[in-house]
């Protein structure tokens, strides 16, 4: 198949898969005689495996590593556990800043609940102060 066949059945962009071959994480096709890139159900798989990955945010680094670990089937999972708990408890950061900026939002809007002039209104009122402040 062709690029433009590959990127439609997964659902990549043609530039995604371009780059992912220049990054070494998706092996470069064979060329046909009149130069097309030539693809197989293994850059199918590849491709789908690498865009699950990025669905669960996992990084290009992390992908090649599991990669590299799933091309050696013999060899211990311990590797692609702690990848997967550092995964988690980056997320688990992430989401602990989230909810702290959320409740921050929160507290901000409740400064402003009823119609104003920009002039007298608290939520900008508050961040200047603390602009002020800085």
């Amino acid at each position: 198949m062709r690029i433009g066949e590959l990127a439609k059945r997964t659902g990549c962009d043609v530039e995604t898969i371009r780059f992912y071959e220049k990054s070494g994480i998706l092996e470069e096709p064979v060329r046909t005689a009149s130069g097309y890139r030539e693809y197989h159900s293994l850059h199918l798989e590849r491709l789908q495996f690498i865009r699950h990955c990025r669905s669960l945010k996992i990084g290009l680094q992390d992908i090649r590593t599991l990669l590299d670990l799933q091309a050696r089937p013999s060899a211990g999972c311990e590797r692609v556990n702690a990848l997967l708990d550092q995964h988690i408890a980056a997320i688990q950061s992430q989401m602990s800043a989230l909810r702290t900026l959320e409740t921050q939002l929160i507290s901000l809007r409740r400064k402003c609940n009823d119609p104003h002039s920009v002039e007298d209104c608290g939520i900008l009122q508050d961040l200047a102060d603390r602009v002020a402040q800085a």
